[in-house]
């Protein structure tokens, strides 16, 4: 099985938290309202995710409920690569 978790923290840690894991990050902690990543750095992430897995996003899959967290990241990124 694929480890997404763990490549994506690391992609989160050291694009967003700049290396720094003294501020600790839950799987659920929401990336938008603990202000680690803004809208710009959902673009980022999602470029990652499309390029990392060699997936498509279309608009409408950009939201909240599938970017929010590790753990919703996860859960996407798994659906759309056993689709």
């Amino acid at each position: 099985m694929h480890n997404y978790q763990t490549e994506l923290r690391q992609f989160i840690v050291e694009n967003f938290l700049f290396g720094r894991e003294d501020k600790p990050l839950s799987n659920s902690d929401s990336l938008l309202e603990f202000e680690i990543i803004d809208s710009t750095g959902v673009m980022e992430l999602v470029s990652f995710i499309e390029q990392k897995y060699q997936l498509e996003l279309r608009d409408e899959e950009l939201i909240p409920e599938n970017l929010d967290s590790i753990d919703r990241l996860v859960r996407f990124i798994a659906q759309k690569v056993n689709v």
